[in-house]
């Protein structure tokens, strides 16, 4: 069902964790299936110096989140607003279309940590 670098992130996610005191977080869910993401941002500049997270879903869920880290790290904060779910689904190689939905909720979990981090800087 999963190609080999969907299974790749699942079987060795990188990025996992938490930051303490993070600049941003934000967190996301899908009650339909149960997957719900956490991404943890470490800010300075408007660049993507850290990113963490903690998943709790299937193997496209952790793929996905996986992903998405390895995408923003060293990016500035309009080029990771950009990046899209259906981008890291892209990135990953695709993924199954009963997968789309409710496992790819990485980009919006990162998409509210930068409003997470925005809100709380003020901007």
């Amino acid at each position: 069902m999963y190609n080999d670098k969907v299974m790749d992130h699942f079987s060795n996610p990188r990025n996992v964790g938490e930051i303490k005191d993070a600049d941003g977080v934000g967190e996301v869910g899908n009650a339909k299936c149960g997957d719900i993401m956490r991404i943890y941002l470490q800010v300075e500049n408007d660049i993507i110096t850290d990113v963490k997270f903690k998943t709790f879903g299937c193997g496209a869920a952790i793929a996905t989140s996986s992903m998405v880290t390895e995408m923003v790290k060293g990016k500035n904060l309009d080029e990771a607003l950009e990046i899209s779910n259906q981008a890291v689904a892209e990135a990953l190689g695709g993924l199954p279309p009963q997968k789309m939905h409710c496992s790819n909720l990485a980009a919006d979990a990162l998409h509210e940590a930068i409003k997470d981090y925005i809100a709380k800087k003020g901007k």
